[in-house]
């Protein structure tokens, strides 16, 4: 169990957040995403950057799948990246996901960026 209090989303985590408020095409309300940036810049900062993560699989190229044995099911939105204030959206920790995935949703992000 996560202590609320004390968590700092970290690069591979899986968090609830409130997305809210959203305009146009873009995901909202609270949902699961993954957690982009690293800890430290996370804590210092008080924001981190995220991908939403929705269950509506639509077979986009920029959808990542959750590993099958993971708490929660669905597709990290790879190129809806955002840059969030993490403790006032209250993200709360569902899971870590593994190198793997980490390094699909690092290599489709770079694709989207052309970095």
């Amino acid at each position: 169990m996560v202590n609320a209090e004390k968590y700092t989303p970290q690069r591979g985590d899986i968090v609830w957040l409130d997305f809210q408020p959203q305009t146009g095409r873009e995901q909202a309300g609270r949902r699961p995403s993954v957690v982009l940036s690293n800890g430290n810049y996370n804590k210092v900062v008080g924001l981190a950057i995220f991908c939403p993560i929705t269950s509506k699989v639509k077979g986009y190229p920029f959808e990542v799948a959750l590993p099958a044995n993971f708490p929660i099911s669905g597709v990290v939105l790879v190129d809806q990246i955002k840059s969030l204030d993490w403790k006032n959206r209250k993200a709360e920790f569902i899971g870590k996901l593994d190198f793997m995935t980490m390094e699909v949703i690092s290599r489709l992000l770079g694709k989207v960026l052309e970095i």
